[in-house]
């Protein structure tokens, strides 16, 4: 398997399990996280050795979303800048934060999120782009843009992962929902202790990959295709439109992509 600076990798049988490695920030996301995680994703769907695909984050949480100040960040953003304005800013969202995720969603291979700690905004939208997510009965889940003058993160899947009442609530508020909360509403498929997380999503993703491989492709295919006709993914292009037209009114009220009068 390839080495990476942000990630870890390991296989059990048909389960390969690849680990966002930056528990010092908390695993945020950086530009070269993404990359990186992306290039595992593919290089694991090419491997016929592998069945299932568990994402997983090192130390005490999975990830509090997008990397916004580390200094490793920060140089990197001085290293490769895009164009100027607007139109660079909404080419770097939407393939970094939109593109990405929307492709990870339909990775070919069933895709588990385990998931400890904070699972806060992009965070979030990673595990819930995989098929399934096993929690461990600490983690929380957060949305915190309305608080910070946005509407959403940029892969908006809330009302298909809590159903429109409770997203409404989730978003307006931005509120955390604990892991037994998810539960209920089913955005989360099992709690678990944190000591059994891992084994017990190993325990999951090695049943599913004892099935028929090409089964589980088409399964997977066959329900992502019924959200998709039923208007998920236009929908979904639409609203990160609008996340996209917060970030603009903020910088020219503001200055700044947030709203100061949340923070």
């Amino acid at each position: 398997m390839k080495t990476y600076t942000t990630l870890l990798q390991d296989q059990t049988g048909a389960v390969r399990t690849i680990t966002t490695n930056r528990p010092e920030v908390l695993n945020a996301q950086s530009r070269i996280l993404l990359e990186e995680l992306d290039d595992a994703f593919n290089r694991a769907v090419d491997d016929d050795s592998v069945r299932v695909i568990v994402l997983a984050g090192a130390g005490k949480h999975f990830s509090a979303g997008h990397d916004l100040g580390s200094k490793e960040e920060m140089a990197d953003q001085q290293k490769t800048a895009l164009e100027p304005g607007f139109k660079g800013e909404y080419r770097r969202i939407f393939e970094r934060f939109y593109e990405n995720t929307m492709r990870w969603r339909d990775l070919p291979k069933p895709t588990i999120a385990q998931v400890q700690g904070y699972c806060i905004m992009g965070g979030m939208m990673i595990a819930s782009a995989c098929d399934l997510i096993v929690a461990s009965d600490d983690a929380l889940f957060a949305d915190r843009a309305v608080r910070w003058g946005g509407a959403h993160v940029q892969y908006f899947s809330m009302p298909w992962e809590l159903g429109p009442r409770k997203a409404k609530e989730f978003l307006f508020t931005a509120d955390e929902i604990t892991a037994q909360e998810a539960l209920t509403h089913g955005m989360v498929n099992r709690v678990v202790a944190r000591d059994a997380l891992e084994a017990e999503t190993l325990a999951l993703a090695q049943k599913i990959a004892a099935k028929p491989s090409f089964a589980l492709k088409a399964t997977k295919q066959a329900l992502n295709h019924v959200q998709d006709v039923q208007g998920r993914k236009n929908a979904q292009a639409h609203v990160f439109s609008l996340h996209h037209l917060l970030h603009a009114h903020n910088e020219l009220v503001y200055g700044m992509p947030m709203d100061p009068n949340g923070l």
